[in-house]
Formats: structure tokens, sequence, C-alpha cells
């Protein structure tokens, strides 16, 4: 007797003009069905929810865009953009109306939480739930691993900005994917390597640079951000892994400070928690999707 083995759903892969940049973007699911917007951090793209879009597409359409700045998205020289948190959640949102989106969850995570949580602050009511995967909103949430960045902030000279230089290379990404995971042998090599090849085209650095410098603007908007968990009280899970250098666990305590409903999961796992909690990741969200959003 042969034996059947259920598929998955196979994502897309599509580009669009948004904000006069081309907006590449992995798409599987439904097209009926409850949308979830995924937005990545730093240092890398789309690519971070290879595993995660076809666990959740058997359910529900799944978005995931690339940022200016990362990935395949492009951003002609002409535009002459400006890459600061503001100019990044411009183009998700032109993005979000370029393909049609009027209601959706978020997943946010790392750069992606300051870039979301504006989407929120723009259209509170088109937001139907976040999944905060080591996405900050709290100070508390920021750990020891940012004193370097702080520095800059306080001080933005060249000094201080050749400095963080480090963290563009293939040794600190791999870092940032394995460090402090009790099985770093289950994190796949060609994660990590994809994004140190991307972030080293040239003229890259100096975008990186720039985006570190401007994430102290997002620090400012936390009070905002916290505000409107306390006013709208959006179905929320805080998903974190909890040996996360950047973002510790702190942070993802702090959203029940605002939000008592807030479901708070600590996991077994670094920065990058999808490359080895992807299945419990995909549970959880199924889960809150059907009990708090639906």
């Amino acid at each position: 007797m042969s034996t059947v083995i259920p598929s998955l759903p196979r994502p897309v892969y599509r580009t669009v003009e948004a904000d006069g940049v081309e907006v590449f973007y992995r798409e599987a699911g439904p097209a009926d069905g409850p949308v979830l917007l995924l937005l990545h951090g730093f240092p890398t793209s789309s690519q971070m929810f290879r595993e995660l879009i076809p666990r959740l597409a058997t359910k529900y359409r799944v978005i995931a865009p690339d940022l200016p700045g990362f990935g395949f998205t492009v951003v002609p020289e002409a535009r002459k953009y400006t890459y600061n948190f503001a100019g990044l959640a411009q183009t998700i949102e032109a993005f979000v109306d370029a393909i049609g989106l009027k209601r959706f969850a978020l997943y946010v995570f790392d750069y992606g939480a300051p870039v979301g949580l504006r989407l929120a602050l723009s259209d509170p009511k088109r937001i139907t739930g976040i999944v905060s995967q080591n996405g900050n909103a709290y100070l508390e949430g920021l750990g020891d691993a940012w004193d370097p960045i702080r520095a800059y902030w306080k001080e933005p000279t060249k000094e201080h900005r050749d400095a963080l230089r480090g963290f563009l290379t293939l040794e600190a990404t791999r870092w940032q994917y394995t460090n402090a995971v009790p099985k770093a042998n289950e994190v796949a090599p060609e994660g990590y390597t994809l994004d140190a090849l991307l972030m080293a085209r040239p003229g890259n650095a100096e975008i990186q640079l720039d985006l570190f410098l401007d994430y102290n603007s997002n620090l400012a908007l936390y009070p905002k951000f916290q505000e409107y968990f306390r006013t709208m009280q959006p179905p929320l899970l805080a998903i974190w892994g909890r040996h996360d250098p950047f973002f510790i666990p702190a942070g993802a305590e702090a959203y029940r400070k605002d939000n008592p409903k807030a479901r708070v999961e600590l996991l077994d796992a670094g920065h990058f928690a999808l490359e080895t909690h992807v299945n419990e990741i995909a549970a959880a969200i199924d889960a809150w999707m059907e009990q708090d959003v639906r």
C-alpha cells in the first residue's frame, strides 16, 4: 500500500512597483483566506520565512515582502531613496495598497516591528492582530548587544560608524543565527550565507549603517506604540527566542503592561527562532489566529 504524503502549498515569487520601488515578495495560501503580512528584520529578508510560509499557507494567505535595502527588492538609483524607518514604513504601506490588502495580521521581527507598528499607527482598523517574534516596542527589551549602536546614537562620528562595520560581515551574521542556540547544528547555513552575500552588494554597507543610526527614531515612537496597544488592545502573540542578545525576554513580557490579554511564549531559541522552532511557532500562530483573531 502506498502512503500519501500531504503536500504543502508552494509560494509564488512576485514583484510590484510601490513608492517608486520594485518590491519583491513571497506569497502563498488561499486568495480568500485571512491575511498574514510577514515583515523581516536585519540582516535578512523574506527568506527567513521560507519554512514558515508553507506551514501557514494551508489556511492563511501569507505575504512576505523584502524591505528596501534587503533581499531582492530593487530601489532605482533615480528614486534617491532615504533609508530610514519612516521611509521603509512608507514603502511597505504603499506595497500594502498596491496589492490591495484591506485587513491583515502582522508578523513582525526585529526591524519589521517598527515598520509594522508604524502601519498600525497609520490605520489601526486594518490590523487584525500582531505576532511579535523578537520584535521590540519597549526600552527594557533592548539588550547589552546594542551598546556599540547606542554609542553611535550618542556620538554619530565616523569612528563610531566604522566600528559598526563588523556587524555586516558573514561572521557576524552567522553569530546572530547561532549564538546561544542549544542545537546550532539545526541552523541551515544557506540562510546566513545568503544574507551575508546580499549585505555585501556595492553600496549596501552605507545603507545599513544609516539604518543603525536611524533606529533611534523608533525609540522615540515607543510611547505611541504603547498607547496603540492600550487603546486598541489588538490580539497579540509575543513569541520570543529567549537567548536573543539584542531583543531580550523582558521585551516580550512588557507587552502585557499595555495589553493584558497578550500571549507571551518564550522559546529555547536565539534571535532567529524560526531556524530551530518553525513548527512550534507555526502551531502557536495557528492557535492564536483561531482563538484570538477570528
